[in-house]
């Protein structure tokens, strides 16, 4: 029932995800009340936007248990600890005002909630003259459509000292102002958006996006057929078409058999629902997830594991409770049966899918799409593998056309389980790019690979054997023809060791961008900004500079472990007349949202959250350039290019993400060159 709870919440905040609106539609504030000597009364008042409601404790008085039934959350306080300070008198009280019960529109059951407005009090008895109470409060809130995930909201109070208590969720514009101040050099307000009249790039990376979303859906449907030649998969086809078809035919055994394979790909997508939650908690949540150092060492040895077990050391499994529990619940009639006969199956099968379940799911991360990409992912992967299920249930003379089952299935299983080792360096080197520790450079990175493809195709020239395994008497065409593909793959590899004098780097390799460590980031030529241009990667002193020298700014918003930014600076950015605009015409400032480095502590500031709920921590520079991503621009992925004015702070063109077509990205750069242009020469008239 608890993972029930998370699809169906997950289902609650879907609309919040399909558009860019911030919701804010209850404002807290906080007062204190002396009743007495030593007592006081603290209160807090929440004022709630009309459609939208706040639950009450109450909600345990109609009989419901929330730890196996989906509830709202009511709204609940935490004290921090202060012994010796004060101490409560009694519990929380809520006031009636404004309470009604009713029948929830959303989670379909009678609740007790708060319209308008809600009070809530408590009583403290101080025992010190001068402390400051501090703790939080956890709210959700819905309308009739949709909820807002739960929040958590920070309170104050200061006895003994002329300080004022906090009043409200959020900081005044005072101190935002002073903060960003601080932070960028100047204030959200000082950014002047201008009409676009020269490009209209930003349309064709909307495309872009979509294509990306729809690469990630076919990467999904190879894996999927991948996944069905498996020997935990294939021999099972047959097997189960054969089911359906003979059982009865009065009991629409092509029916059914359709029906089984929409099952196994409505299992899968719905293996990606929880993750959504992530993204509307905050918009780069997924960003911090997808650089967290300890993360990405899991996904390094996780990947081992699965690479190990494809080699056939040891077999992963789920808890054989589940299948049990599943497999009983097959002869259930009708569609209920069928379901759990497709769900069976996702699980009996988690050692060959498992292993490539992990990678799309690691995969998503990276991305620029967060979780859409996993859910396009986890499409493409139940559609390839529920297929052949209904097709061949229709067309049940392909099945003697299929291979028998044998040796090949295994030595499928065994290459993906090379390519799971190499996948594995991946992980390691986004902690090793975001860390800072120089360790697996691209030199290294390149070498290994080249040794993981050179073994495996000498095991497809049958010269390696693994456990339970037959040796190979005779080499077929085919894995012969593999062998030959692997070493030439190797030789490509190879070839990205090759050392560019003239552009002072090595060789990019296009079917690498992103997967490998940038090509600067290197033992014997290191660079520190792409391409070997000059770049700043602090924004105050990049606009300086621009401003002395009196050329535009590209901002350029990237990441360490972000794939498609590689793709630009390895491939766009080098072309001969992109390099000469960048190079001549502008002033890089690169701002990397996945940098782990701690601010300094005066840096290290309290902001509002972007969504307008809550506050947050701004720690590394990481958060701050994500954050200054996302509050000036509304914007959160990677890459993102903006040209702006550094005189004025003029955005002096609409910006564009992903821009793999090099007429389109030197039409941005030009069209924005073009208005810095005209925006000196009117500076010279007027002077």
């Amino acid at each position: 029932m608890r993972f029930l709870y998370i699809l169906i919440f997950g289902f609650l905040l879907s609309p919040l995800q399909a558009n860019s609106q911030i919701y804010e539609p209850v404002k807290w504030t906080f007062s204190k009340k002396q009743i007495s000597e030593n007592k006081f009364e603290l209160s807090f008042t929440a004022d709630i936007e009309e459609g939208w409601a706040i639950y009450s404790n109450d909600i345990y008085n109609n009989g419901v248990d929330c730890d196996v039934e989906i509830c709202p959350i009511p709204v609940s306080f935490e004290f921090n600890e202060s012994k010796g300070l004060f101490n409560f008198m009694g519990e929380v009280i809520e006031e009636d005002i404004n309470k009604k019960v009713s029948q929830d529109p959303i989670f379909l059951m009678e609740v007790t909630k708060f319209e308008k407005q809600a009070v809530f009090r408590q009583t403290i008895e101080i025992i010190s003259k001068d402390f400051k109470l501090t703790g939080y409060l956890t709210f959700m809130t819905c309308d009739d459509t949709k909820c807002l995930p739960p929040t958590d909201v920070e309170f104050s109070f200061n006895f003994g000292e002329p300080k004022e208590d906090n009043v409200t969720t959020s900081q005044s514009k005072e101190d935002i102002s002073k903060n960003n101040m601080l932070l960028y050099g100047f204030l959200p307000e000082d950014i002047v958006d201008q009409e676009a009249n020269c490009n209209s790039i930003k349309s064709t990376v909307v495309k872009d996006k979509d294509r990306s979303l729809f690469n990630i859906f076919l990467l999904g449907l190879i894996g999927g057929f991948l996944a069905l030649l498996t020997p935990c998969v294939f021999p099972m086809i047959p097997l189960t078409v054969s089911f359906f078809t003979k059982k009865n035919e009065n009991e629409n055994g092509i029916y059914n058999a359709v029906l089984y394979g929409l099952f196994i790909f409505l299992v899968y997508l719905a293996l990606s629902i929880p993750f959504h939650l992530l993204d509307s908690v905050n918009p780069d949540i997924l960003n911090d997830i997808s650089t967290n150092v300890s993360l990405n060492i899991f996904f390094f040895l996780i990947f081992l594991v699965f690479a190990f077990s494809f080699f056939g050391f040891y077999e992963l499994t789920l808890p054989s409770s589940w299948v049990n529990k599943s497999s009983n619940n097959e002869s259930a009639a009708g569609i209920i049966g069928i379901f759990f006969m497709a769900l069976t199956l996702a699980i009996v099968s988690f050692s060959c899918t498992g292993p490539i379940l992990g990678s799309l799911l690691a995969g998503s991360f990276t991305g620029d799409s967060g979780a859409w990409e996993l859910t396009a992912g986890m499409g493409g992967f139940g559609l390839a593998l529920g297929l052949p299920f209904s097709l061949f249930a229709m067309f049940p003379n392909i099945l003697e056309k299929l291979p028998k089952s044998g040796g090949w299935l295994n030595t499928i299983k065994v290459t993906l389980g090379f390519i799971e080792l190499a996948l594995a360096l991946k992980f390691l080197s986004n902690a090793d790019l975001v860390a800072h520790w120089g360790i697996l450079k691209i030199e290294l990175f390149l070498g290994l690979w080249i040794i993981i493809f050179l073994l495996l195709g000498i095991y497809l020239l049958g010269k390696i054997k693994f456990p339970n395994e037959q040796t190979t008497k005779k080499i077929s065409s085919f894995r012969l023809f593999s062998a030959i593909v692997v070493f030439g793959f190797s030789i490509y590899l190879a070839s990205g060791l090759i050392y560019d004098k003239k552009r002072e780097s090595y060789n990019a390799l296009p079917l690498l961008s992103g997967l490998a460590p940038p090509l600067g980031y290197s033992y014997f030529s290191p660079k520190d900004c792409p391409n070997n241009l000059e770049c700043f990667k602090d924004l105050k002193t990049g606009m300086n500079y621009a401003r002395k020298v009196n050329k535009p700014v590209l901002l350029d918003f990237t990441g360490y472990a972000c794939v498609n930014c590689r793709k630009m600076e390895e491939h766009v950015w080098p072309l001969p007349q992109v390099d000469k605009i960048l190079r001549d015409n502008f002033v890089l400032i690169s701002l990397y949202v996945d940098d782990k480095k701690q601010l300094r502590e005066e840096e290290q500031l309290l902001v509002n959250r972007t969504s307008g709920v809550g506050v947050r921590k701004l720690e590394n520079i990481g958060h701050k350039w994500a954050y200054f991503q996302a509050q000036y621009f509304k914007v959160n992925s990677q890459p993102y290019y903006l040209l702006m004015d550094p005189n004025n702070y003029k955005i002096l063109n609409a910006p564009v993400g992903y821009t793999p077509d090099k007429n389109d990205y030197i039409s941005f750069l030009n069209c924005g060159l073009g208005e810095f242009k005209k925006e000196i020469s009117i500076f010279n008239l007027d002077d």
